[in-house]
């Protein structure tokens, strides 16, 4: 009865406004899934300085040029020229601007300003030449998260084919907002070690994944193409990573009802990971490559390394849900107790979380827990709370934003390989706390 209690309050916050929140909005969300769109134009239907936050969010959490434009939307112009005029204009200035732009799709998605006056996205796509996808994200409502799954459910709504075709060994992956580009790429490797032909969605891993090209920031450059997203209706299986996740792949079995659709809530730890390995090995009947087996291995043995250190200790994780759920199953698997989560946003996943406290909340809410916590996993912005205290607290840097440290797209926790990496950098930061106690 007491966690059914949590549970429910969980679903609402308990104030009427957030200080220093750790959610972000649903455009950053939709911002950052159509950078993942081979030769994608992000365009943010909203005012200048939206845009700009966004883009310079970005810039400083991936080190990385980022494609981001606006249609330069104020409370004035978006009440007198209507969103229509607005769309059109800034489409067209920005080709005049940038003659070598040679975008493959348009993405637009809205922010607050534009949703409240109730613009018609949807119709303006008649008048674009180019292929179009429109996506209502209001920043009043969602996250981040949500943002980025609405994205997806988008593409596939407007863009997928509907068929009865399947191809057997082509797999669709939906990973969650949360995983970094490498992280991506690990899992697509790993499933194209089982013969798969495997595409992802959004696909960051050729992205923002740190590698030095001409022409970086002007268009998205991820993995997949409006070519191939036409086409995801003959996948033959799609696996969603993340709760969020379910809404696009939902959409896909719209396209054609005989994909097989497989479920993870994240890809940490060895129950998962070998839940999703068994799968792959059921598909393809195909024995997993002697490296992934050496991996799972090596994951059994740092969690016998790591258990002391972390099966002694409390930790407090911030975040977005699909996020929170891998990282507290993976601590508690090796005997470490969860004092609190604080989420972002509601998700039904947060009901599957064991934690002494489970919230909707923002870092004023987390500081309180701080407290009685040996370890916190957090965005930086937990670093100048955890300096005021009395007590060391240790602190991993995890989810949106990081402005601290370099490589942020270059992070891996899936997969056996992740977490193995994982719990030896929360035993190593355990260690130097309880050495300087």
């Amino acid at each position: 009865m007491e966690s059914e209690k949590k549970i429910q309050l969980s679903k609402h916050e308990h104030k009427p406004l957030q200080v220093n929140p750790i959610k972000h909005s649903q455009p950053m969300g939709a911002a950052l899934a159509f950078m993942g769109i081979k030769n994608c134009l992000p365009l943010m239907h909203a005012s200048q300085g939206c845009a700009s936050y966004t883009k310079v969010f970005y810039t400083r959490h991936f080190n990385e040029p980022i494609a981001m434009y606006n249609t330069s939307v104020s409370d004035i112009t978006a009440v007198l020229d209507g969103g229509d005029y607005s769309i059109l204009m800034s489409i067209e200035n920005i080709g005049k601007k940038n003659t070598s732009l040679k975008p493959e799709l348009i993405g637009l998605h809205t922010t607050g300003l534009t949703e409240t006056k109730g613009d018609d996205v949807r119709s303006i796509g008649m008048h674009i030449e180019i292929p179009y996808c429109y996506v209502n994200t209001p920043d009043f409502e969602g996250g981040m998260e949500s943002g980025w799954a609405l994205t997806a459910k988008a593409l596939i709504e407007q863009h997928s084919i509907k068929t009865a075709e399947l191809k057997p060994n082509k797999l669709l992956l939906l990973p969650h907002v949360s995983m970094q580009p490498v992280e991506v790429q690990k899992i697509k490797e790993c499933c194209e070690g089982f013969g798969f032909e495997t595409l992802a969605m959004p696909d960051l891993s050729t992205s923002l994944d740190g590698y030095l090209s001409e022409g970086q920031g002007k268009l998205g450059t991820g993995a997949i193409s409006i070519e191939d997203i036409r086409d995801l209706g003959s996948s033959a299986t799609v696996i969603t990573i993340g709760t969020s996740m379910k809404i696009a792949a939902k959409a896909l079995l719209a396209k054609n009802e005989k994909i097989i659709h497989l479920h993870f809530n994240h890809l940490m730890g060895l129950e998962m990971n070998d839940n999703f390995v068994a799968s792959l090995i059921k598909i393809r009947q195909i024995q997993p490559r002697p490296l992934l087996k050496r991996w799972r291995g090596r994951l059994q043995d740092a969690m016998l390394d790591s258990h002391f250190l972390i099966g002694s200790s409390s930790f407090v994780i911030t975040g977005e849900p699909d996020m929170c759920v891998g990282m507290c199953e993976l601590l508690q698997s090796v005997g470490g107790t969860i004092h609190a989560v604080i989420a972002t946003t509601y998700s039904k996943v947060l009901e599957e979380i064991q934690a002494e406290n489970i919230f909707v909340g923002d870092l004023e809410d987390a500081e309180v827990h701080f407290k009685s916590a040996d370890l916190v996993i957090s965005n930086f912005h937990a670093e100048r709370l955890l300096h005021i205290q009395e007590k060391h607290t240790a602190l991993i840097l995890r989810g949106f934003p990081n402005y601290e440290e370099l490589g942020n797209q270059l992070k891996n926790d899936q997969l056996y390989e992740g977490s193995t990496y994982f719990l030896f950098e929360v035993a190593n930061k355990l260690r130097g706390i309880k050495h300087h106690e």
